[in-house]
């Protein structure tokens, strides 16, 4: 009696098991072969061309929302340094691309014999500054000052500035990312970055005056994405994932910086956010990222019209032999023409 009572329940209870681990197992054996199907992030090395700062954020901010991941990619960013020569190493392998400062120093590094290519452009306009005492009103005035440059900027910003506003090279002294030699001589002005020295200058209770040379006609593009030729042929799928999910933390970083700043403060625990915030207000207020043609066709935008003025500049200047290199050499748009991230 007791067997015909139980038994019937007894096996509703064993078949419900059976049913129940049957679907976990199908369930397990599912995920599986999701997890073997789904490949694993490629690696990819980005190397920038200073210690971590805001000027770098949208890097950061794609690396620490998950947007590289997301785009399958494993990205590592390596900083560089005021000793750092990031082409070099890119071309030795350690790098597979590297932020260039401006498109016209890497203009000059392919006349070089480096075969690099700009394929994003993430600064609109250059945020190079030239800072001077408050009796400097226009540039034209500093034919009687000494001003101190980059040995790099000989190839960039000085010819133009040459050029247009009647200087010497004779007047140009060595900078060493030291603002006391400014700050000690009136006689002096200085080359800085419109979101770094002009902060530090007014923090130290000296009066200045700050030229963005891009709002003075200086043309060129600056913070680009640079890689060599083959690595557009060998990675190319991995390049094109890197620039979308860059100029998207680019967005991203600029709607609400907190996670890439907190990235920035663990990579370099020296930047404060007192200089991140100011570095930020001044990337929006004089649209380095969002102006240009960067408001209608997206952030990181290159244009074949914009490089060529680029580029004729830079013969103009003779700095640029175009029989040693073709302008269309220097570029590609593929990487961003179609990608329309807008600000």
């Amino acid at each position: 009696m007791l067997s015909s009572v139980f038994t019937p329940k007894l096996s509703l209870n064993l078949i419900g098991r059976y049913i129940t681990l049957t679907l976990l197992f199908s369930t397990l054996q599912a995920s599986i072969a999701n997890a073997q199907d789904k490949p694993a992030p490629e690696k990819f090395v980005f190397m920038t061309n200073w210690f971590p700062e805001a000027e770098h954020g949208g890097f950061y901010q794609a690396l620490a929302t998950g947007l590289y991941k997301k785009y399958g990619l494993d990205v590592s960013i390596k900083m560089g340094g005021p000793s750092v020569n990031v082409i070099q190493l890119m071309a030795a392998g350690q790098a597979d691309c590297v932020m260039g400062g401006s498109d016209l120093q890497m203009m000059e590094v392919r006349q070089a014999g480096v075969p690099v290519v700009n394929v994003a452009a993430i600064f609109q306009k250059d945020p190079q500054v030239i800072i001077t005492h408050e009796d400097v009103t226009n540039l034209s005035q500093l034919k009687t000052k000494n001003i101190l440059v980059v040995p790099f900027a000989r190839q960039g910003f000085w010819p133009w500035m040459k050029n247009t506003f009647g200087l010497t090279d004779e007047q140009a002294r060595p900078y060493t990312f030291n603002i006391q030699p400014f700050i000690a001589d009136k006689n002096v002005a200085q080359q800085g970055y419109l979101t770094s020295e002009p902060y530090s200058i007014q923090k130290a209770g000296v009066k200045a005056n700050v030229f963005l040379l891009s709002d003075l006609g200086y043309p060129a593009y600056s913070t680009t994405i640079t890689c060599l030729d083959k690595t557009l042929k060998s990675r190319k799928q991995a390049v094109a994932s890197f620039v979308k999910a860059s100029v998207e933390g680019w967005k991203s970083y600029l709607n609400n910086p907190a996670e890439g700043n907190a990235l920035i403060k663990r990579e370099n625990p020296d930047m404060g956010d007192d200089q991140l915030a100011y570095s930020i207000l001044k990337l929006k207020e004089k649209n380095i990222i969002s102006g240009g043609d960067a408001a209608t066709l997206g952030i990181g935008i290159i244009t074949d019209k914009r490089a060529k003025i680029n580029f004729d500049m830079m013969v103009f200047n003779k700095v640029i032999d175009p029989t040693k290199v073709k302008v269309t050499d220097t570029y590609t748009t593929e990487f961003v023409k179609d990608l329309k991230v807008l600000p």
